[in-house]
């Protein structure tokens, strides 16, 4: 079990669009780009399906649930305490 630093920040047209999130710990999973640690809008349920009365909580609800999905679970993370 480890600990993840993130990033969240609210657009000035939020809360219309979602949040831009962005992981500051290394992490290796399908929806966060390598070389940025941002998430993938598209693969992440909760900011796919956006709306006004969807809030940050979904959001890494969303998060967390595909960490523990078994493409990311199975996948070789970076050396604990690593950041982009």
């Amino acid at each position: 079990s480890r600990f993840y630093d993130l990033r969240i920040s609210t657009p000035e047209s939020s809360p219309a669009v979602p949040p831009r999130v962005r992981f500051v710990s290394r992490v290796h999973m399908n929806c966060v780009d390598r070389r940025t640690g941002e998430i993938d809008y598209d693969r992440v349920p909760a900011t796919r399906n956006w709306n006004r009365n969807t809030g940050i909580g979904s959001v890494l609800t969303s998060l967390r649930a595909e960490m523990a999905s078994d493409a990311n679970r199975r996948t070789r993370q970076p050396p604990e305490g690593s950041t982009f």
